[in-house]
């Protein structure tokens, strides 16, 4: 059992060095950013830089959430790429500082820290939905990444306690998937 956990651990902690360097290739690939939603992009980021900044307060072993600091640093590079693809990256400022402002606002109270640990989940599941209705909504999935939500989804099952994140990311990879819009059929 101890062996199958440090697998468990090693591999996801692998899987989430390499996240989002299939999105992040996607978007510089296609040199757009189209079917990426920018309100699932901050949910997540919000829901990350909470847990890494719970994890740190409470002291716990680095290695019980290394991966986050590297998620983060990987969805604030995405975060820049999806503004430069828009147009203006120096619309990314105000959310890059309220990302730096909420990292030393969530500890001003303990109660704090710890509410919005709680809410962690819901703002998680709330990127999911953002990402799907926007699938939903342009029927077109772009340059998102289905490797990048496969990825997502195996962390999310190895790691128990996202059981509801891991059916959220297949939902969004088979909605990629559903509308994806192939070059082979017009050659």
């Amino acid at each position: 059992m101890e062996t199958l956990l440090w697998l468990c651990n090693w591999s996801t902690l692998l899987v989430c060095a390499a996240l989002k360097l299939p999105q992040i290739s996607a978007v510089l690939g296609a040199r757009s950013s189209r079917g990426i939603s920018l309100p699932s992009l901050l949910l997540e980021l919000a829901g990350f830089l909470v847990f890494l900044r719970y994890q740190c307060y409470y002291e716990y072993p680095l290695l019980t959430y290394l991966e986050y600091p590297i998620i983060i640093a990987q969805d604030l590079i995405l975060l820049l790429c999806v503004f430069h693809f828009n147009g203006d990256v120096r619309r990314a400022a105000p959310y890059i500082i309220t990302c730096v402002s909420a990292w030393f606002i969530l500890t001003l109270q303990q109660w704090i820290l710890d509410l919005a640990m709680n809410l962690c989940t819901f703002i998680s599941a709330a990127s999911k939905f953002a990402q799907l209705q926007y699938l939903w909504k342009s029927r077109d999935s772009g340059a998102v990444s289905a490797l990048t939500w496969s990825l997502a989804s195996y962390t999310c099952a190895v790691l128990i306690r996202f059981v509801i994140m891991l059916a959220l990311n297949i939902w969004v990879t088979a909605t990629i998937l559903h509308y994806r819009k192939t070059d082979i059929k017009s050659e």
